[in-house]
């Protein structure tokens, strides 16, 4: 007989346990919080053949199973931001052996591609801590620095439009309509290092990690991508094909008046990045 009353207790306990954990899936689902399963916690770059798709209308994106991350507001440091307006993270990723890329797609019904006074830019990062030990996932500390991939929707609209420019020029021989100072910018990425709250630095190098985006229907697609050899060992991310890497992201909506440490993010997750196959 106690036996069996044991028995009934368990059975009492996982039917309480499974109740709690449905209760809180909706209420999850009901404030608008994807919920990821601890198998979703890998992030998995899929190794392919030839070259990856350095943008994001490439069809080759679409044999890559995507991956939701939820997204959370910073509010570890001020000023904190509890109420962040982009709530999930859409992940891609592949390599072919020799350089890495990451498709990262989030909704924003507004594009925010122009930086001025009162004004605030679209944009998102990848974070990626130096050596082995996982650092603070928003800015790295101290002896534990974070390698920081931050795409800037403004950035990324002088490339384009210095791109149209040129294009103009070339098919109207040479002869300039107008006249508009453009800043020149090595990639749409600005390639940083952390050692913690305040000590944000821009490597003196840049244009080692490329970005290409695309805003449409309320959605932003951006793809940022690197050689997976480091050129700097020291300041550069250890990215190496069969190896777990941990990796981190942060989103931010000019919009609704996103900067600095204001924004959204979704800490340490791992990165898996597939060996090449075996002949």
């Amino acid at each position: 007989m106690a036996r069996l009353e044991r028995m009934r207790v368990r059975s009492h306990s996982r039917i309480a346990i499974f109740a709690g954990l449905f209760v809180g899936a909706l209420v999850l689902g009901w404030l608008g919080i994807p919920i990821v399963s601890s198998e979703g916690m890998f992030i998995r770059s899929h190794h392919i053949a030839g070259e990856i798709p350095a943008a994001p209308e490439d069809p080759a994106w679409g044999t890559i199973p995507p991956l939701t991350l939820p997204l959370s507001g910073q509010v570890i440091t001020r000023p904190v931001w509890p109420e962040p307006s982009a709530r999930a993270l859409v992940v891609r990723s592949v390599h072919n052996g020799t350089d890495i890329a990451f498709l990262l797609e989030w909704q924003d019904n507004t594009k925010n591609d122009r930086l001025t006074p009162g004004t605030f830019r679209d944009g998102v990062a990848i974070g990626l801590p130096l050596g082995d030990a996982p650092a603070f996932f928003c800015m790295g500390q101290l002896d534990h620095y974070i390698n920081i991939w931050h795409w800037k929707a403004d950035w990324q609209s002088d490339i384009d439009r210095r791109a149209a420019k040129a294009a103009e020029r070339k098919s109207e021989g040479g002869e300039v309509r107008r006249f508009e100072v453009i800043p020149r910018r090595a990639s749409s990425v600005e390639d940083l290092i952390g050692g913690g709250f305040s000590t944000l630095t821009t490597k003196q190098t840049q244009g080692r990690v490329q970005g290409k985006a695309t805003w449409k229907d309320g959605l932003w697609r951006v793809v940022v991508r690197r050689p997976l050899a480091g050129a700097d060992q020291e300041n550069e991310a250890r990215l190496e094909p069969g190896r777990l890497q941990t990796i981190a992201f942060a989103v931010w909506n000019g919009e609704n008046k996103e900067r600095n440490g204001q924004k959204s993010v979704a800490p340490w997750f791992q990165l898996s990045i597939d060996a090449p196959a075996k002949l």
